[in-house]
């Protein structure tokens, strides 16, 4: 019975949302994570009598067909790249983008991946580094006697040095956008990498047009709202068990129309 194949897709279907929406819960305390939506689309259909097909032999045209459809099918996880609101901590190396933008993490490999998680440190050259070490871009490097660390909205890093009632700047943090950031290859570690559907980078300066802000001593928070994830994983499971029901009552028509033919 083919109710049992078309059941059976919108179990696994479900199966997934509920993946999804449990990884959006996961990350709800990670900083710059991007929350993710399942998205569906029907299956081929069986078209037992197609719409608008002659009728008679006097040209009788068919208002309506007959059209079995066969399940559901996953077309895509989209990631939502809306702004997560900024938290203070205090903490001169970090650092949120309040807009367009990511930063650029040079990777040990030589290539390059983007995050919104600004939870810089320094390494033990003075590098402002993330949380595995990897550079961010351009490589910005604190003396060791500096002190009085800024960070301006464009992404101008300065510090006082010893014998100077003044500070200086010592780099340029860039921020870099894409034409689809949705478009960008999620790899671990709140990072992404470039991909054909999210175009070249675009490397910019912070705060000017069509860039973001940078914010020193604070944190992007993820973009997930937990009602939102909750009222989903409710219908998710609704969803679910009212496919499960459906094949328990196919496997009933089954049973029955197997004892009337014995």
């Amino acid at each position: 019975m083919q109710a049992l194949h078309t059941a059976a897709t919108g179990m696994a279907a479900q199966e997934l949302n509920v993946q999804v929406i449990s990884n959006n819960i996961a990350n709800l305390r990670t900083t710059g994570f991007k929350k993710q939506t399942a998205a569906f689309q029907d299956l081929i259909y069986e078209h037992v009598r197609r719409v608008g097909a002659q009728a008679s032999d006097q040209g009788t045209i068919v208002p309506v067909g007959v059209d079995i459809g066969g399940g559901v099918k996953t077309v895509g996880t989209p990631r939502s790249m809306t702004q997560g609101t900024l938290s203070q901590t205090g903490n001169d190396l970090d650092l949120a983008i309040s807009g367009e933008g990511f930063f650029k993490i040079l990777m040990p490999d030589g290539t390059y991946q983007y995050t919104r998680d600004g939870t810089f440190q320094m390494d033990n050259q003075g590098r402002v580094v993330t949380a595995q070490g990897n550079p961010v871009q351009p490589t910005i490097t604190i003396p060791n006697n500096a002190s009085g660390i800024t960070v301006s909205e464009q992404g101008q890093v300065s510090v006082t040095l010893p014998g100077s009632s003044t500070s200086s700047i010592i780099g340029q943090l860039g921020v870099t956008r894409f034409i689809n950031k949705a478009g960008l290859q999620p790899v671990g570690n709140n990072q992404f990498t470039e991909t054909p559907s999210s175009g070249a980078p675009q490397d910019g300066t912070a705060n000017s047009e069509g860039y973001g802000k940078i914010t020193q001593g604070s944190l992007e928070q993820a973009n997930v709202d937990v009602v939102s994830e909750m009222s989903d994983l409710i219908a998710a499971q609704r969803a679910y068990e009212m496919n499960a029901k459906v094949i328990s009552a196919a496997d009933q028509m089954m049973q029955s129309t197997t004892a009337l033919f014995r």
